[in-house]
């Protein structure tokens, strides 16, 4: 399957009593794919696959899976710090039909770049799925260096990563050793045109879940030399790009989505909801950005 440039991660949507709304999930990936977002990312960070049963996440795999049909890839997050676990993960998730995999660089452990390799190449060849690898050092505690990259650039499944490192100096060496049809992805929605601009191949994005449609116009802007246009989109967008990493993903994501009119619940802990000043904030950006027609924030938004 062809994985597109514009893909998204997509919140795990909770009932009150903090089970998986699956139906909401379908219809939050619905209009994410009508704005334009080629591609849902489930069972990662921003799907709170740190808290996730194994079990919750064999089940969102076949139902995303059959809701959307090959309409769009479903890519799974099976990556954790322990390599066995994650060769299981990614076998049980491949059957479940998943078309990809997400693996973050193993937390907690800090391993060494030989460390990381060999976990990312074990795995990899545990599997017929394409693989991504995911950088994330603000979050792990270790950064995905470009010289392993490269390396595992090399193993014919692992066919691209998403960088979330925040450092344009790293992606631009990355860039530079990479083979052409190895796919860089941003996972930084503010960086999104700076990391276009010097040869990232799209956009994982987070943001598009709130306003996959603007970004869309934005990312085509760029790709169809509309510079001026896609600064514009840009500046208009980095507000809300801004306040939905007030507080730790997904919980700001949460927040503006419930306000928005869907149903995803709260987070899992030991994450918790934001504070009503930070929820107050997030949504004062909403509404000035026309995301939603009044303030109207009930109580279990804030902790």
């Amino acid at each position: 399957m062809k994985f597109g440039r514009y893909l998204s991660v997509i919140v795990t949507p909770f009932y009150e009593d903090n089970s998986i709304n699956y139906d909401e999930a379908i219809r939050l990936g619905k209009t994410m794919v009508d704005n334009g977002v080629e591609g849902l990312i489930i069972a990662a960070t921003g799907g709170e696959s740190a808290t996730m049963k194994l079990e919750e996440r064999i089940e969102l795999t076949k139902v995303m899976k059959n809701a959307f049909n090959g309409q769009v890839p479903i890519i799974v997050g099976t990556g954790t710090n322990n390599t066995e676990d994650s060769k299981r993960i990614t076998k049980l998730i491949e059957e479940a039909g998943a078309d990809g995999i997400l693996l973050v660089s193993p937390y907690y452990n800090k391993p060494s770049q030989e460390g990381i390799y060999l976990h990312f190449k074990a795995i990899a060849d545990s599997t017929k799925l394409p693989v991504f690898l995911y950088n994330v050092p603000g979050r792990t505690g270790i950064n995905l260096s470009p010289e392993t990259i490269v390396r595992l650039a090399e193993v014919p499944n692992i066919v691209g990563m998403k960088d979330a490192s925040g450092n344009i100096d790293q992606l631009t060496k990355l860039l530079r050793a990479v083979p052409k049809d190895f796919h860089v992805y941003t996972g930084d929605d503010n960086l999104a045109i700076p990391a276009l601009s010097i040869g990232v191949y799209g956009l994982i994005s987070v943001a598009a879940q709130v306003a996959g449609k603007e970004i869309k116009e934005m990312l085509d802007a760029y790709w169809s030399k509309d510079i001026e246009k896609a600064a514009k989109l840009h500046q208009y967008l980095f507000p809300l790009l801004d306040v939905l990493f007030i507080e730790s993903n997904p919980v700001p994501t949460k927040v503006a989505l419930n306000l928005m009119g869907f149903k995803v619940g709260n987070v899992r802990l030991p994450l918790t909801m934001p504070s009503k000043k930070h929820t107050e904030e997030i949504a004062k950006v909403l509404r000035e950005l026309n995301y939603m027609e009044e303030i109207n924030i009930s109580d279990n938004l804030w902790v």
